[in-house]
């Protein structure tokens, strides 16, 4: 197997190099007149993205970086993986820290700084499996919503130069509540965006990062595992560079209110299925598809044996959630095709409501403080967006392989 981004590259977004390349050198100087000498905090800073965004913004020398992820064994591969890039800057003044950004130490570290110049925010449930229960659901929307209130009031006390939260394709017209609540998290941060400049950025799956189905493929392979991907669901890719890439020129050169997103043609997406068996015949392996996860699992048995038939087993998607295709902007939308040669730009959002953002946060805690349903929240949730169309199939990704 070569180097996962050479794969990338070739096989999934099927460019030489990041569409973003000519963006960033257009407008390097703004970029260093922005970030050089700044103090920077990332949030959720050791996931793929997170990470990626890191390695974007350290060319332009800030003079801190301070890092928070819950994933204590994550920051540590960071911090060693920065450390052990040749020419990777790192300024004098880096930390990371394991610790919640919604809890009461995180506050106190942040004050005790005086706040930051720029602030990124990736912390984020960002699978659609991630909606299982009413458990799973309220955890969700404590980690992408409520939760980022506490943190805009207290970016409030000492107002960041910029401040950037990753959203996703799938707040366009949303169908899971991963989706839905990622636009309820846009109208939240632009209600603070009379306070400090705020600006997101919708964007394709990132291939091969942590915990997608195609990283999945590389731990399956490594462990001679069947594979199991949905056949009908069409996803754009970026690259995790790419990813990093694009929060970057969304976080430092976007207006106020700005929602960014890549400029991907339809021919351009892919089906996890096409992904699953390129990369087995990177390893040398034909694909054996099977008629269910049981079957692949019991021909699995001839891997151990020096079989070169790699069972899988490719179908429909039948749970909750999945939408069979992705969408940057929607209709009620106005984006800016012109400012970038790789990038659109949704402009002209106004100041969201405050009072109907106050009422949903009022009416979703009242109802995780009785024994609520999904259903219920299902619910709330229409009420405040009502071009959400859930999903409900009544089958969680976690009953497949």
């Amino acid at each position: 197997m070569r180097d996962i981004n050479q794969f990338i590259a070739e096989f999934v977004t099927k460019r030489p190099q990041s569409m973003f390349w000519q963006d960033i050198e257009a407008n390097r100087a703004a970029l260093t007149e922005k970030i050089e000498g700044k103090n920077v905090l990332v949030i959720g800073g050791a996931g793929t993205i997170g990470s990626s965004f890191i390695k974007a913004i350290l060319p332009f020398r800030p003079a801190a970086l301070v890092v928070v992820d819950t994933n204590e064994n994550a920051l540590a591969e960071l911090t060693r993986d920065l450390r052990s890039t040749k020419g990777m800057y790192v300024p004098d003044d880096y930390i990371p820290y394991p610790m919640d950004f919604a809890s009461p130490v995180f506050t106190k570290m942040f004050r005790s700084r005086g706040g930051f110049d720029i602030v990124g925010n990736f912390s984020a449930h960002k699978h659609v499996r991630s909606e299982k229960d009413i458990y799973s659901v309220e955890a969700l929307l404590q980690n992408n919503v409520l939760h980022a209130k506490i943190l805009l009031d207290l970016l409030s006390e000492y107002p960041p130069e910029e401040y950037f939260c990753v959203s996703t394709d799938k707040a366009a017209n949303p169908v899971n509540i991963m989706g839905a609540s990622k636009r309820i998290m846009e109208d939240v941060i632009f209600a603070y965006s009379d306070k400090f400049p705020v600006k997101t950025a919708r964007f394709a799956n990132v291939a091969f990062s942590n915990g997608s189905l195609p990283a999945g493929f590389l731990a399956r392979i490594s462990k001679l595992q069947p594979l199991s991907a949905p056949s009908d669901v069409r996803r754009f890719f970026v690259s995790p560079e790419e990813s990093g890439q694009i929060c970057l020129l969304s976080c430092i050169l976007g207006e106020n209110r700005a929602i960014f997103f890549p400029k991907l043609e339809e021919a351009q997406m892919m089906t996890f299925d096409a992904i699953g068996t390129a990369l087995l015949k990177e390893y040398g392996y034909e694909v054996l598809q099977c008629a269910s996860d049981a079957e692949a699992i019991e021909k699995a048995e001839d891997l151990k044996k020096g079989s070169k038939f790699y069972p899988v087993h490719y179908s429909g998607s039948d749970t909750s959630g999945e939408k069979p295709f992705e969408e940057f902007v929607t209709e009620t939308e106005t984006a800016d095709m012109d400012r970038f040669a790789s990038l659109g730009v949704i402009t002209g959002k106004q100041i969201p409501d405050k009072g109907r953002v106050e009422k949903l946060f009022a009416e979703l805690n009242a109802a995780f403080e009785t024994e609520t349903t999904k259903e219920e929240v299902v619910r709330i949730l229409k009420d405040y967006l009502p071009n959400f169309e859930h999903i409900e199939t009544g089958k969680s990704l976690d009953s497949k392989m």
